[in-house]
């Protein structure tokens, strides 16, 4: 009663067994075989390494963040301008500059092969002060030099090279040359403008910024504001003089992340090839906020460009400055990359696909080369073939 209880419910197995006797082995199997377990065993790493990767998941909804503030990383190089030269600007949407921000700037003279001059030092933005110099009780003999015809009345005295800059700044006139002033004589602004074109210049650091749309800009020339318009004086020399090729090896607004576009612009080049070229890069800055397993929060800025150059060197180009200017505006709406663990079930399930569809492929194209090399050799033994 037992034995045919067990020969019925053997009928039930679906995985009929044939006699060793009647099993054939050949080397094309055995080809299969190796490389069938090869591919599976590929198949698997390659699911587990992505079992065991955190899933990303993405939303997007309207940014009600506020507080926070946005940190501009960046390091540019500009290899034909020193760094006594060159600025750099920040400024609100409104157009007025920040001067009351936390940065940490350096800047690193370079010579016109880019080898480092010397080590980096840090950059003030500076905030314009008025100087209040405290009487000697000593009497001490007064000199007035003088503004070389710059004075707005006789009392006005220019005893140092920046007062007479300062003078012809406010006369809105052309510098003469430094060599001809005689306060300027022993100043180290003559070395400064004959080191002007032979050096290059590293700026890199970050500044942290309101999260309002801004921009700033690297250009060269001493920078000031006259009735409300930014200009930069870069007397004695002509704007046409200045060559704002630059390299923008690093570019991000907050932290770098993975899955995210933090900063397109890496390795960019702006190579100027019309003298002085007025460079501008329009950012699109779209908030980022990234949830890892831990439940740690990450917020950063992803951004797109949209760049355009214009040259500034001839009368009859158009209106500019050259330099490297980025203006940046804030989207209303915010990414957010989320981590989760994958399913146990969707790996296990994956397995079990990836198992039984490379066994499933070996048995067939076994079967079919099996079957053809048979014929083959069928055919040559009764001399059919060709």
């Amino acid at each position: 009663m037992t034995s045919q209880i067990i020969n019925n419910f053997k009928r039930f197995d679906a995985y009929a067994k044939t006699l060793e006797d009647f099993r054939i082995k050949t080397a094309t199997g055995a080809f299969i075989t190796i490389l069938g377990g090869a591919v599976m065993v590929l198949l698997i790493l390659s699911e587990l390494h992505t079992y065991m990767s955190p899933n990303i998941s993405e939303e997007l909804f309207v940014d009600t963040s506020r507080g926070h503030k946005m940190r501009i990383n960046f390091d540019i190089i500009v290899p034909r301008i020193s760094c006594d030269y060159l600025v750099l600007d920040a400024m609100d949407s409104s157009g007025e500059q920040h001067l009351q921000i936390d940065h940490n700037i350096f800047k690193r003279r370079l010579d016109l092969d880019g080898v480092p001059i010397e080590e980096a030092k840090k950059e003030e933005i500076l905030v314009s002060t008025t100087s209040v110099t405290n009487k000697s009780s000593e009497i001490t003999k007064v000199t007035c030099g003088s503004c070389y015809g710059a004075a707005f009345n006789e009392s006005q005295c220019c005893n140092t090279c920046e007062d007479v800059r300062e003078a012809y700044k406010m006369r809105r006139w052309a510098l003469p040359d430094l060599a001809t002033i005689e306060q300027c004589k022993n100043d180290e602004s003559i070395e400064k403008v004959n080191l002007a074109l032979k050096e290059g210049c590293q700026l890199f650091g970050y500044m942290e910024v309101n999260r309002v749309g801004g921009s700033f800009h690297i250009a060269p020339g001493k920078s000031f504001t006259i009735n409300h318009i930014h200009v930069h004086d870069v007397q004695p020399f002509s704007s046409s003089v200045f060559n704002t090729t630059h390299i923008i090896k690093h570019l991000s607004f907050g932290s770098d992340i993975k899955n995210a576009n933090t900063a397109p612009l890496d390795g960019e080049m702006g190579l100027a090839k019309e003298g002085a070229v007025m460079f501008q890069y329009y950012v699109k800055i779209v908030p980022t906020m990234y949830v890892t397993l831990n439940n740690e929060v990450h917020h950063t800025n992803q951004f797109s460009v949209t760049r355009h150059q214009k040259s500034v060197s001839n009368v009859n180009t158009e209106s500019g400055m050259p330099g490297a200017f980025f203006s940046y505006e804030l989207s209303p709406l915010m990414v957010k990359y989320t981590e989760k663990e994958r399913s146990l079930g969707h790996f296990a399930t994956n397995i079990c696909a990836i198992v039984g569809g490379v066994f499933t492929l070996a048995a067939i194209f076994d079967s079919l080369l099996y079957h053809s090399i048979n014929v083959v050799q069928n055919k040559v033994m009764l001399g059919k073939t060709g």
